[in-house]
């Protein structure tokens, strides 16, 4: 398994690299945050990251995609996290145009994967229904009645939910909340009639929505897959959600460690530089290992997609696991290593505990993955 980015993904890095620290600096996030944006993310830098062809680099090329395959969607994502740029790319194309890919019929995927190549569909996915994250226990209903099918429910926290023009929603067709079948894919416009959106923030400043249904009208044209049998393809939409956001969150990890590298090196106290103190390089020394073993784990993890390999649901809980723990770890050493300047809000280091915080929960918090671990390992 190849953990090495390839020379075209080197190069995808390096040019994302360049065009967010020019384009979507921190403050933009500032920005968004005390304006309170309506859709929460830039238009503008949408428009631009979809003119580098950003949202085309998992899709297959017959539908306009670049199929740079996970590796390369992780250098991107690890640059994201780095300037903590908000956008739509992890909710609609991660999550709902990986559902479409794996699950749609020929018609749905030539009807939307091209919309949203093009930048021109946003899609929200509807999982959770409780601040855990128990993707199985889908109350939410999806009853056939005449031949046509209803939707009745609630989702919270979806994540980009209340500016998405379609959500992709996890119902239950049988069995119970907690069954391992029984649950299927369906595609919502978000302002067909009994869709109540409503809007919430995150403490890091992104947004998310709580939404409800009710008695909303679909067909079965936008059943996503075989209706009741949606288990295998939601695992593995989640699984590259995971990996997606592992490779976002190592990013985070490793602009806070060079921050506080740097601060370390440039902050004098008591005439000498509080580098040169011993009690602080053994605590950046161990940032920096965790960070490095989390990076294994984060790049390995993407290699599994690409290679579409046997255990990439392992390599996904594993990767969460430990950059969940390494991120909140590095983000409080760097809030103590600033000192109390560190939990200003003009400090940017603040901004990353923030982003740490919410990212722990996204899709599983480590309880929920080591779990999960132990569970596919016959535990």
């Amino acid at each position: 398994m190849s953990m090495v980015l390839n020379e075209e993904q080197r190069l995808l890095q390096d040019t994302i690299d360049d065009f967010l620290s020019s384009n979507a600096p921190i403050e933009q996030l500032r920005h968004l945050r005390d304006s309170h944006d309506e859709k929460g993310y830039s238009i503008d830098l949408w428009q631009q990251l979809t003119d580098l062809g950003i949202p085309s680099i998992l899709m297959p090329e017959e539908f306009g995609g670049f199929g740079f395959g996970f590796k390369g969607l992780g250098a991107v994502m690890q640059q994201m996290g780095r300037n903590l740029t908000a956008s739509p790319l992890f909710s609609t194309v991660v999550l709902g145009a990986s559902t479409i890919e794996l699950g749609g019929t020929e018609s749905q995927q030539k009807a939307l994967l091209p919309s949203i190549s093009a930048g021109q569909l946003t899609l929200a996915l509807a999982v959770d229904e409780t601040h855990h994250h128990q993707p199985l226990n889908s109350a939410t209903s999806l009853l056939d009645q005449d031949g046509q099918l209803i939707i009745t429910g609630k989702k919270v926290f979806v994540l980009d939910g209340h500016s998405a023009d379609k959500l992709v929603v996890v119902a239950r067709s049988s069995g119970n909340t907690g069954d391992p079948e029984g649950l299927s894919l369906v595609l919502v416009d978000s302002d067909a009639a009994g869709v109540q959106i409503d809007r919430t923030k995150y403490m890091d400043g992104r947004n998310a929505a709580n939404i409800i249904f009710n008695n909303v009208l679909v067909s079965h044209d936008q059943v996503i897959g075989d209706l009741g049998k949606a288990r295998t393809i939601l695992q593995k939409v989640l699984d590259r959600g995971v990996i997606a956001m592992s490779a976002e969150m190592l990013g985070g990890c490793q602009e806070v460690f060079d921050r506080t590298l740097q601060y370390l090196c440039d902050r004098e106290q008591f005439g000498v530089k509080i580098g040169t103190f011993q009690a602080l390089q053994h605590r950046a020394a161990l940032m920096f290992c965790q960070i490095e073993r989390s990076k294994s784990a984060v790049l390995s993890a993407l290699a599994s997609i690409d290679e579409n390999s046997s255990d990439s649901s392992l390599q996904a809980s594993l990767a969460k696991t430990l950059i969940n723990d390494c991120y909140q770890h590095v983000s409080n050493e760097a809030i103590q290593m600033h000192g109390g300047m560190g939990i200003t809000d003009e400090l940017d280091i603040g901004l990353f505990l923030k982003r740490a915080r919410v990212s722990m929960q996204i899709l599983g918090d480590s309880d929920f993955h080591k779990n999960r671990y132990a569970e596919l390992n016959g535990y």
